[in-house]
């Protein structure tokens, strides 16, 4: 039921009084880009003037932008490696923020290779938190009646490490779940979890899944929505549900709990909420015992409205899986995020996938902007590049985001490269279109993530005629072979193995299918150059991938944040991947390409 006292946002109608107030906030930041902006590098300078980093480009107390601009550089992280390492090891002086460093924000060290350190400050969290709390207020915009049910999500924490100067190093996420604005959150009936913050705060990961599942299965009718921050985190949560059902049913059946799980408090919670349902267990047995699982999350949960999971950029892989386990169901993308910054959210949540373009808010940080030009000469120290603010994109282009923020990172390189699909009043809007700078290549090929993504939708084609899907896939350039070729490693769900599987012509075919959906460049070596040899595709077993978070997550991984590597080159990594393959495949022959084709 909206609200009638308040005057309907132009985003639609709000369901509460609270909800109005923070559609009114969306309204009043993006209607006032250009304002908000000046004033949010106006703040950050100010406070950060005295700060080692700032003063030694000479600011004098400066805070416009034509002097941050012309005097402060674009950097990378490691341009600011030294500075944030000496923090780490204990200097507490104002190095990069006035603020005192908090604590470290790790990156989940699989899209570049490694873990990195992003200082913050502790009102950090306040700005999450408000862009969280605009979430749900969009959400029931389109998806009425959310305060009749609960939602179910899988949220973890990863266990945290301390640098040398004892400051806390962890993910993003898990500052967060552990922060007191989440634990103490006020009561919100369009927001309550099926699981208590035990279960989500345990560190243990397979008592926080186990858990988190329980609860999910006895509040069965009452969820509304599904969900985890990425896609391949929900489709975790499955492959959990498939290979611990039965104990689940037993603990459900007689009203006792697992004796792995072992923290106190978990037990303690969970003696509140598990309690015998021997009605409940037959069910659960019943649906999961079936070989066939599409749908299962309709099945079990059968009142889900839609799945809140990201599924941009890499997670779009994950898309005709979730579509199987859900029976199609709508997926949310709500938010854009990263450890360095909350960068904004999709004010049309219930969009296609394909479609989701997320709205940058212009309080989160200072915004700046390099156009991305792919067939342009790498910049140089001596030619920094052009960067056009927030309020000035042009839509269709493509730009890389760059940010200056409270917690002392200025002009900093994100990596992400954002197309603008349009703007909400004077906010433009993004689509995420990749990660800078994640390639493969033999030769002058440049292979890139959303090309690897196209050239496999494209071989997906090909296995749908036999209902197969493909679960997950990385790569590497193999040069040991001369010439040098691309090497993707598939992991298949065959849905009818007995009647209707793949064979070893149709998967050759496959390889070809990505071959002819790769670039121009990579078509020339191919064909006239002979630079680079068959692209090859080599099957593994199922669960591989599987096997693969959990040596990352050994290592250091946040379960939360863990994206299967799309590249890869790390021996250990190989070595198990190599050890799973149950099938090799190679071009037929090679792709077409003439000299006058430039795409």
């Amino acid at each position: 039921m909206t609200v009638d006292s308040v005057t309907s946002s132009p985003l639609g109608p709000p369901a509460t009084e609270k909800d109005a107030k923070a559609l009114q906030f969306i309204e009043e930041t993006t209607k006032n880009t250009d304002l908000v902006q000046e004033r949010v590098l106006g703040e950050i300078l100010s406070r950060n003037a005295e700060t080692e980093y700032l003063k030694r480009f000479s600011l004098d107390g400066a805070t416009d932008r034509n002097s941050f601009k012309s005097k402060v550089p674009v950097v990378t992280y490691e341009d600011l490696q030294p500075e944030i390492q000496r923090i780490a090891n204990g200097d507490r002086s104002p190095i990069l923020s006035s603020h005192p460093i908090s604590e470290f924000l790790t990156s989940s060290g699989t899209s570049a290779g490694e873990r990195k350190l992003m200082p913050t400050i502790h009102e950090e969290l306040d700005r999450r938190t408000l862009l969280y709390s605009l979430l749900q207020p969009v959400m029931n915009l389109y998806v009425p009646d959310l305060d009749k049910g609960k939602g179910l999500y899988f949220l973890f924490i990863k266990a945290e490490t301390k640098t040398p100067g004892g400051l806390v190093a962890r993910p993003v996420l898990t500052s967060y779940y552990k922060s007191e604005h989440f634990k103490t959150r006020p009561i919100d009936p369009y927001n309550v979890l099926t699981s208590p913050n035990e279960a989500i705060l345990c560190p243990d990961s397979f008592q926080s899944m186990y858990t988190q599942m329980v609860c999910g299965l006895v509040m069965r009718q009452q969820v509304l929505r599904v969900g985890a921050v990425f896609a391949s985190g929900l489709l975790r949560a499955i492959r959990f549900l498939q290979l611990n059902w039965q104990q689940l049913a037993i603990d459900i059946c007689n009203g006792t709990l697992n004796p792995k799980i072992i923290d106190p408090s978990l037990r303690e919670t969970m003696s509140g909420i598990l309690k015998p349902d021997p009605e409940l267990a037959d069910f659960i047995t019943k649906e999961c015992c079936e070989e066939n699982w599409e749908g299962i999350i309709t099945r079990v949960w059968p009142n889900t409205k839609y799945l809140d999971v990201i599924v941009t950029g890499a997670m779009a892989q994950y898309i005709p899986l979730l579509e199987y386990y859900s029976n199609g169901l709508p997926m949310a993308c709500t938010m854009y995020a990263s450890s360095e910054c909350y960068f904004g959210l999709n004010l049309k949540p219930m969009c296609k996938p394909s479609e989701v373009s997320y709205t940058i808010m212009p309080n989160m940080a200072y915004f700046e902007f390099i156009p991305h030009d792919p067939s342009a000469p790498p910049l140089s120290r001596h030619s920094p590049p052009r960067l056009v603010d927030l309020a000035d994109l042009e839509v269709g282009k493509e730009y890389e985001l760059v940010i200056t923020t409270y917690a002392g990172l200025c002009r900093y390189r994100v990596g992400d490269v954002l197309e603008v699909t349009g703007y909400h009043n004077a906010a433009p809007q993004f689509r995420f279109v990749r990660r800078k700078n994640v390639l493969l290549s033999i030769d002058s090929d440049k292979t890139d993530e959303a090309e690897l993504q196209k050239a496999i939708d494209n071989a997906s084609v090909l296995l749908r005629e036999f209902n197969t899907t493909v679960v997950e896939y990385t790569s590497y350039a193999d040069t040991k072979t001369i010439p040098g070729h691309y090497v993707i490693y598939l992991e298949l769900l065959v849905k009818d193995p007995a009647n209707n599987s793949p064979n070893h012509e149709v998967l050759d075919k496959c390889c070809l299918a990505m071959e002819e959906s790769l670039n121009s460049v990579y078509r020339q070596g191919r064909v006239a150059d002979s630079s680079i040899g068959p692209l090859e595709i080599r099957v593994v077993k199922n669960g591989t991938f599987e096997e693969l978070m959990d040596y990352a997550i050994s290592r250091g991984a946040s379960i939360n944040q863990y994206k299967a590597p799309r590249c890869v080159n790390f021996s250990p990594i190989m070595e198990l991947l190599d050890s799973r393959v149950v099938s090799v495949h190679f071009s037929p022959s090679a792709p077409q390409w003439t000299p006058e084709q430039r795409s």
